[in-house]
């Protein structure tokens, strides 16, 4: 789907694409399709194997290809080869020609997901657009915080877990999206067996949209 001047995919469970003036990001790829592009960028959320999946990293990159990930997720790298791997942190703020990605925190209140990990998830910024991939987390103050993005950038796509105990339910998840003043909100974190599935997805969907938020389901590529 398009977003400004961006293209948004779905590549199943957490993992999405997202293509800026010709370049490619991919986030967290887990058992991904043969259709996928090589990536430009790789953005890790953190080192849990279905968000850190090697098989899946090395599918999509390619000789050149800039791995973005938390500490933890360092030595696992290593197995991918002809990449660049940068640690990145909370505040980190990525540069491009046309866009930016700024770290942000993302965490539960669970023992899932704690906080001093320092996992994260990634604002996507680009003209008056932002894309919000949460990672797994919950509806902390942290997350809480970003709620102003939605009131001045003309997008502001929150893409929020719908995977119950590990990390937001539904219910929360549609709570989120209405906190932060998303123009929409597509869900992540089902479909694969794990924990959120596509029952979850839909009812996310519907609460959303008796909340006033525009949500949306993507196809899997």
């Amino acid at each position: 789907m398009k977003i400004g001047i961006s293209e948004v995919e779905f590549l199943g469970h957490s993992g999405f694409l997202i293509k800026i003036n010709g370049k490619v990001i991919i986030i967290d790829p887990y058992r991904v399709s043969d259709k996928v592009p090589k990536a430009d960028i790789v953005l890790i959320s953190h080192s849990h194997n279905d968000h850190c999946s090697i098989r899946d990293i090395q599918k999509v990159s390619r000789k050149g290809t800039t791995i973005f990930c938390p500490v933890d997720c360092q030595s696992s790298m290593m197995k991918v080869k002809n990449v660049e791997v940068h640690i990145v942190e909370k505040k980190d703020i990525l540069e491009f020609r046309n866009f930016k990605i700024e770290c942000v925190s993302a965490y539960t209140n669970s023992k899932h997901h704690p906080q001093n990990e320092g996992w994260l998830g990634y604002l996507i910024k680009f003209g008056k657009n932002v894309i919000y991939f949460a990672g797994d987390t919950d509806l902390t103050n942290d997350v809480k915080s970003l709620s102003g993005y939605g009131k001045k950038e003309n997008n502001f796509v929150a893409v929020l877990p719908v995977s119950g105990t590990v990390a937001m339910d539904s219910v929360s998840a549609a709570k989120t999206a209405k906190i932060l003043n998303s123009t929409l909100a597509i869900p992540h974190g089902y479909g694969a067996g794990l924990y959120g599935t596509h029952e979850d997805a839909k009812k996310f969907v519907e609460l959303c949209r008796h909340n006033g938020v525009n949500a949306l389901i993507l196809d899997k590529i």
